[in-house]
């Protein structure tokens, strides 16, 4: 079993971007705990004649021909649009170069 410690929380803290208390930092470290041992569990299981599957049913959706309705030109999807640049939507720059 993976070692549940104040450093892996730590971590996880920091990749999730939250501020967790002492109290949110043990409720966590007890739950992973609890989901690390299921998974264990799993392992007990013997699968050796069991099939992989795939999905959880074998209903196929049925597929239809796209359709074409109610289509909008160019200048009408652009009317509503604050900002446009030719034939495109402007929108900010919100990356930044590296």
């Amino acid at each position: 079993m993976p070692k549940i410690d104040e450093n892996l929380i730590s971590k996880l803290e920091k990749l999730s971007k939250l501020k967790l208390n002492t109290a949110e930092k043990t409720q966590i470290s007890s739950d992973l705990e609890d989901i690390v041992q299921m998974f264990d569990k799993l392992q007990e299981v013997d699968t050796t004649d069991v099939v992989p599957t795939r999905h959880m049913t074998t209903h196929q959706h049925p597929l239809r021909e796209d359709q074409v309705a109610n289509e909008l030109t160019t200048d009408q999807a652009l009317s509503n649009a604050p900002k446009v640049h030719e034939t495109f939507v402007a929108v900010p720059k919100f990356l930044k170069p590296k």
